[in-house]
């Protein structure tokens, strides 16, 4: 399911119009990457959490040349699955 079919899909069950189910979405997304960008946790009851992980610095490998290059600590945007969406899959 790409964008436009959530898009419709949230329309349809929400009986609203298009372009208000996609403004919408983008509210919900962008609420979720600015809460994200702060540092905070996002909790939706039943379906999951986003949060932020931390990657450690490690070292890599230039796949062309094979050298060993060094790749620095980073911030990374993580899901975890609530009881309510796991349910609904199994």
């Amino acid at each position: 399911m790409n964008k436009s079919e959530l898009i419709d899909a949230i329309a349809a069950s929400a009986d609203i119009s298009k372009s208000a189910a996609g403004r919408a979405l983008d509210g919900a997304i962008d609420a979720v990457k600015k809460a994200l960008k702060k540092g905070d946790m996002v909790t939706l009851v039943g379906f999951g959490t986003f949060y932020v992980g931390k990657r450690a610095a490690r070292t890599g490998r230039n796949p062309r040349t094979g050298t060993a290059i060094k790749i620095k600590a980073a911030k990374v945007p993580k899901f975890r699955a609530g009881k309510g969406l796991k349910d609904s899959v199994n």
